[in-house]
């Protein structure tokens, strides 16, 4: 039996969970986390591809099953917990492999990316309008807070999508699987990742605002700093590449404190 509050559908199709696993890119050599296995269909393949596999279940009851059902891998350990809260840090370098509920995907996918000089890639089925924000390029109406902040620390893919109808219970709406490889240094240098992340939050709380205003929570001189930067004051978030908020981030940071962290 699902349980609805924990965002719980399953997969079943086998060709699917294959098309997973070769988006992957695997090795014999590879530790790879599974963050939900539910049943476990998909940890099995995994356990033939990897040398080490860490299946992560909240759920009591299917940790339980999982544990008896999985009992045959001897790389495979089956972790009763919370994903968000595994001690990452102990594992050395490592993978990610994971249908996750739709309710903890951004939540999941940052604190993963706190790990990024270990984790290599992950490899995520996730809610497809989620997908299409987080691959969004600039000028996209997707394009957001989420598409920058994944994309200043990795390079996703949008590689195939999966149709409601693969899943049980079938949910309202299509999944996507998406693949990340993480960067060991971001994307473009800024001068403090906190402020850069609060000045790409405050474009975008009001998207259809110009930056002009958009930024008066964060300097009273937005329109001279965004001139200062080379950036039209004009403009709307939407519109911006990463380097460019990395340099309106760095022009505006001399207001905080103007020193690299």
């Amino acid at each position: 039996m699902t349980k609805k509050h924990l965002g719980q559908n399953f997969l079943f199709d086998p060709s699917i969970l294959r098309r997973i696993i070769s988006v992957a890119h695997l090795s014999p050599a590879d530790t790879v986390v599974e963050i939900g296995p539910g049943h476990g269909r998909l940890t099995a393949l995994l356990a033939e591809r990897a040398a080490r596999v860490i299946a992560i279940e909240l759920d009591e009851d299917l940790y339980k099953r999982l544990t008896g059902s999985l009992s045959g891998h001897e790389n495979v350990e089956v972790v009763l917990g919370d994903a968000l809260r595994y001690p990452y840090e102990t594992l050395g370098e490592f993978k990610v492999v994971a249908n996750i509920p739709y309710y903890i995907t951004t939540p999941v996918i940052f604190k993963l990316i706190e790990y990024k000089k270990q984790l290599e890639s992950m490899t995520l089925m996730v809610q497809r309008e989620v997908a299409q924000r987080i691959v969004a390029a600039p000028g996209n109406k997707d394009y957001g807070v989420l598409s920058i902040m994944v994309q200043y620390q990795g390079k996703p893919r949008l590689e195939f999508i999966v149709p409601r109808g693969a899943f049980r219970p079938v949910p309202k709406v299509d999944s996507a699987v998406l693949h990340i490889e993480l960067y060991k240094e971001p994307l473009v240098p800024v001068k403090n990742e906190k402020f850069f992340s609060r000045v790409v939050k405050a474009a975008f709380s009001q998207r259809r605002k110009m930056l002009l205003n958009s930024l008066k929570s964060v300097t009273a001189e937005a329109k001279e700093k965004l001139i200062s930067a080379g950036i039209e004051p004009t403009r709307r978030p939407e519109t911006l590449s990463i380097g460019e908020f990395a340099r309106l981030a760095d022009e505006l940071s001399g207001e905080e404190n103007g020193s690299r962290p």
